[in-house]
């Protein structure tokens, strides 16, 4: 199985591609998977790295920080070349954000390019890569949509812009695309798998939004009472120091025994904001951090353990865990569980797994 992984420090757009489409040398790759740091003109870099693979489809996001075989990164662009051997079909799409009919339409276009209709597609053998406009917060309604339509995996994350929050882009053959996702649909040549890892426990305390502003993400009242007043009395701590807490005590959806965490961004008064939608009703636990490297690293060994020495690995890393794993001085750690794998990734501003997450990481593994 050819896959193989590239990156470039370079600042220009040209320099980094053509670095990148040198260390390719030899490659006829179908797929060409790219993300691209903000600092490099949307334009420009989804331009040049079509150009220098013409007859791949190219893929590819802005980032809040990139990830490559070894190394976190921030400035660079990180790349991965597949070939028919890894991949043997691929067919991709821009959904339009602004269009609820839009996903309906991709997935059945995409569909019938493999001659079949969406709900015929065998999960077994296909599985959807989405990258999504990170300041859309538009992931939660097109993710229901798409499982409403297909049973097989999607799995991806939404762009960022090293934290200036003012505009991302995803990028698809040489175009930069705003309020919009990129789909592409994938037969592996091979197996896969999907790994959501996230490295939290529950507290056993328990919040319920009892009054909710879904559509901006905003809980008013948890269990009752103000949302910051109910939170800091579930962490045990002041009223006016909740924020400090956020990152390390966000709250989860427990589904089987398994988190999907909503990690809440802001406070409002005596309301929060979070990063993903939180609906009335639906019981929450609170959460408490634990060892990324030591999780994460366990989860990768159990993948290898089972299935033997990994191919490649597409790593969707939520931008709150890169955060945290640079504060800790634990970074140069986390990209050397992948030293081995041919990997790529980047710190998104939100991951996709079934539906729209936080600080976790979803990974496409080739096996």
């Amino acid at each position: 199985m050819t896959i193989k992984v590239s990156h470039s420090i370079k600042p220009d757009p040209t320099a980094a591609a053509t670095e990148i489409s040198s260390s390719f040398s030899g490659l006829t790759p179908v797929v060409v998977l790219f993300f691209a740091s903000s600092q490099y003109d949307p334009e420009s870099i989804s331009k040049t790295m079509k150009e220098k693979f013409p007859t791949a489809t190219v893929i590819g996001c802005s980032t809040a920080g990139e990830l490559v075989s070894g190394s976190m990164l921030k400035n660079s662009v990180v790349a991965m070349a597949l070939e028919s051997d890894a991949i043997s079909g691929i067919e991709a799409d821009v959904i339009d954000l602004s269009d609820r009919k839009a996903p309906s339409r991709a997935i059945i276009s995409l569909a019938d390019k493999f001659g079949l209709k969406p709900l015929e597609l065998n999960p077994d053998k296909y599985v959807g890569i989405i990258l999504i406009d990170g300041l859309s917060c538009a992931e939660e309604g097109l993710m229901e949509k798409i499982g409403d339509l297909v049973d097989i995996p999607v799995i991806g994350g939404s762009a960022g812009d090293d934290l200036a929050f003012k505009k991302t882009y995803v990028y698809l053959d040489g175009k930069v695309y705003n309020n919009a996702a990129v789909l592409a649909l994938i037969k592996p040549a091979s197996r896969f798998e999907l790994l959501k890892t996230q490295s939290f426990c529950e507290t056993g305390k328990k919040l319920t939004p009892t009054s909710v502003d879904e559509a901006n993400r905003k809980v008013i009242e948890f269990n009752g009472l103000p949302a910051v007043s109910a939170y800091a009395k579930a962490i045990d701590a002041n009223e006016t120091d909740v924020a400090s807490y956020f990152m390390t005590h966000p709250v989860g959806l427990i589904a089987d025994g398994e988190p999907f965490v909503r990690s809440p961004q802001r406070v409002d008064g005596s309301s929060i904001y979070f990063y993903c939608q939180i609906k009335e009703g639906v019981d929450l636990q609170v959460l408490e951090s634990t060892d990324i490297i030591a999780d994460t690293t366990a989860d990768i060994q159990k993948i290898q353990e089972k299935n033997g020495p990994i191919k490649g690995l597409i790593n969707f890393n939520c931008i709150l865990r890169t955060l945290q794993l640079y504060q800790d001085g634990k970074n140069d750690a986390y990209g050397s569980i992948f030293k081995d794998i041919p990997m790529v990734g980047f710190s998104t501003y939100g991951e996709e797994y079934i539906g729209h997450i936080n600080q976790t990481a979803t990974m496409l593994v080739f096996l």
